[in-house]
């Protein structure tokens, strides 16, 4: 082997160690950062990580909201099953009893579910879209406009 020939396989190599190591670590921040959803169903069923961030949505359960200075517990329903949330923070203006809403946390190994952010809807017609997916199983569909 010559050793043109040589310096270009060196250079071919290092470019293709280079290239790989680059998606590796790219992939690995993709994961670190990659949230998932899960419904209350779900969470109940213990599919969801203990020790990991992710969404969990549904409707928020008439008279469960107990508010204590900035801290707020509320249960969050899916037809199905329910998932307790606690936040400590100012929830959003359009949160309320009845309502979709999208809660981004980690779950406590006492079931309770740790919010760190709530979403909640922004009109009278929208749900996310990963609530409605998870709550059009149980029969209700509340992606449909209301009739008057």
């Amino acid at each position: 082997m010559t050793p043109t020939r040589k310096r270009r396989l060196m250079m071919v190599a290092l470019i293709v160690l280079g290239v790989g190591a680059a998606a590796a670590l790219a992939l690995t921040a993709f994961n670190k950062n990659l949230m998932f959803f899960f419904s209350p169903s779900q969470v109940a069923a213990g599919e969801a990580p203990l020790n990991r961030s992710f969404r969990v949505g549904g409707m928020v359960k008439d008279n469960s909201v107990n508010r204590d200075g900035l801290t707020v517990r509320f249960v969050v329903h899916d037809n199905a099953k329910e998932v307790t949330i606690a936040y400590t923070g100012i929830l959003p203006d359009l949160f309320r009893e009845g309502q979709g809403i999208v809660a981004q946390g980690k779950l406590a190994a006492d079931g309770v579910f740790i919010a760190d952010e709530v979403l909640a809807k922004h009109d009278e017609n929208y749900m996310p879209p990963e609530v409605a997916a998870a709550m059009k199983p149980k029969g209700v569909d509340k992606t449909e406009k209301a009739k008057y």
